[in-house]
């Protein structure tokens, strides 16, 4: 059995990109998303929490031992320095946490879902990046529907992504996602069915 290719899966906030991966995963394809390795690195009972604590102190904590994020995000954003060692210490467990399930995978091709597969450069460890885009309404309108943020926060969770026409520069295939659930799991299986015909991404 060869070992599968990846394909890096992104798209802006609101732009659908964990209904399009659950889509590939109806399909029998494996998929990790960098925002749950995220969130598994820091889980009570590894080496990453132990340390975030070491150096924050127990507020950082919930009362049921989990990681208190929003403790955590009003420290680190106020000040670059901790910000930078909390990079540190969390992008290579991220890493191997991504890279150890994807060298374990066993169907085809195997998916990183990052919405920041580019801007952190994530994309140059896949073999090949489909963007999921919506236009940039119904990208605001999707997110603050979902997530009921303000559309200021937004706006500055935006900002911190590539613009849409900067991101598509980087697709192999784009999934355009302005239509029904129907319509996207449609998409998906054309691209799927072409997938399965490439060799290594390519």
């Amino acid at each position: 059995m060869s070992k599968p290719w990846i394909l890096g899966l992104t798209g802006g906030i609101g732009s659908g990109k964990s209904a399009a991966a659950e889509a590939f995963a109806e399909l029998g394809i494996e998929t990790i998303d960098a925002d749950h390795a995220a969130r598994w690195v820091v889980e009570p009972g590894r080496p990453a929490l132990a340390a975030i604590v070491d150096r924050f102190g127990e507020a950082v904590l919930q009362a049921d031992g989990q990681l208190n994020r929003a403790a955590l995000r009003e420290r680190v954003f106020a000040d670059p320095q901790q910000r930078q060692w909390l990079e540190k210490l969390l992008h290579p467990l991220i890493r191997a946490e991504i890279s150890s399930f994807l060298s374990a995978a066993q169907s085809p091709y195997a998916i990183l879902v990052s919405p920041l597969l580019i801007e952190s450069g994530q994309h140059k460890t896949v073999q090949r990046v489909l963007v999921v885009d919506v236009p940039s309404e119904l990208q605001m309108a999707r997110a603050v529907q979902r997530d009921q943020v303000s559309e200021a926060q937004l706006r500055a969770i935006m900002q911190a992504q590539l613009d849409r026409d900067e991101r598509l520069k980087y697709a192999d295939d784009v999934l355009c996602n302005a239509a029904d659930k129907a319509a996207l799991q449609r998409e998906v299986q054309r691209l799927h069915a072409y997938y399965l015909t490439l060799t290594g991404g390519q």
